[in-house]
């Protein structure tokens, strides 16, 4: 059973941050490498070096598996960057499908150690008929879209990876707003909290800082 869970905020920023896994940031639909400024500037006030923060931009109108593809390759990029073993993955929205398409199906699990969907459209949305006519992305975030049927067949958290969905319960771009939470993860209510803010939002980084040290 999914379960919605709240969870407190880190006080104060942990000492060790710089000793912690390095992070993939991941845009969503639209989206690009300059949603996550804020947020990453978050981390790096909370001690984790620059070179171990990443984010990457990728073309929002193709499948999220060629999004998979490129993942695979930026994850591979930060750890031999960094010498990690595995990294997290950050994502926003859309970000999530690809993210989890590479865990699933491109050997994800062994590399990625905690793995974070702000408003992912785990489920799908049914605002995405909006521009599923034209994008091939849009269409796999239909609910019952073959795409998600496949992603979410067996185990939705596969592997020994640490899953944590973060959802609001008013966003506009997620509907029905649940969608985001997977079976298996930490599913972490952020309150009435926009689709967009929950990329600049203080409480959010902060819980998401929290969640992946």
């Amino acid at each position: 059973m999914i379960a919605a869970l709240l969870i407190p905020l880190a006080a104060t920023p942990s000492a060790h941050a710089s000793e912690r896994n390095p992070v993939l940031f991941i845009h969503g639909y639209k989206g690009g490498a300059w949603n996550w400024i804020d947020m990453i500037d978050d981390f790096e006030a909370a001690g984790y070096p620059a070179n171990r923060l990443r984010a990457m931009s990728y073309d929002p109108f193709h499948s999220s598996t060629i999004t998979a593809s490129q993942i695979l390759a930026e994850v591979e990029a930060l750890r031999a960057q960094t010498g990690a073993d595995k990294v997290d993955i950050v994502s926003h929205s859309m970000g999530g499908l690809g993210s989890r398409w590479y865990l699933k199906f491109l050997g994800g699990t062994a590399h990625v150690d905690d793995w974070v969907s702000l408003g992912g459209p785990n489920h799908g949305t049914n605002l995405a008929w909006a521009c599923s006519w034209a994008f091939s992305s849009c269409a796999e975030m239909e609910p019952g879209s073959s795409f998600l049927i496949q992603l979410n067949s067996g185990d939705e958290t596969p592997g020994s990876v640490n899953y944590g969905t973060f959802w609001s319960s008013c966003d506009e771009f997620i509907n029905p707003d649940t969608s985001t939470l997977l079976s298996g993860a930490q599913n972490i209510e952020m309150g009435c909290t926009e689709h967009a803010w929950l990329l600049i939002s203080d409480h959010v980084s902060r819980a998401v800082q929290d969640f992946v040290r």
